[in-house]
């Protein structure tokens, strides 16, 4: 039995989807962090299947999950930094809570 295009496409919409639904709906930043980097897994596997069912013969669709994934690990360090400046001036992590963003 072997897995065709769909089934990994519909694997990366369900990531997508619970990836989107947790970054809209959740309070706490490395939640909403870690829902943006599980979208960021469904894109990768998106771009990898494409490749490898549509032009198995070239590497643009690996090229580009690198890309990815190097843009998501600078958004982790960029984000986690940001939650640490955040923390040490509110004394919190909560999104709710951080209503004024004054300098």
């Amino acid at each position: 039995m072997q897995v065709g295009l769909e089934a990994f496409l519909l694997l990366s919409a369900a990531l997508f989807a619970i990836g989107l639904y947790g970054a809209i709906s959740k309070k706490s930043t490395i939640a909403i962090l870690m829902s943006l980097e599980i979208m960021s897994i469904a894109i990768s596997l998106n771009l990898v299947a494409i490749n490898r069912f549509v032009t198995p013969s070239e590497m643009t669709g690996w090229f580009f999950t690198v890309f990815t994934m190097v843009t998501s690990a600078a958004e982790v360090g960029i984000g986690l930094g940001m939650l640490i400046a955040i923390y040490r001036r509110a004394h919190t992590s909560e999104v709710s809570d951080l209503d004024e963003m004054k300098g």
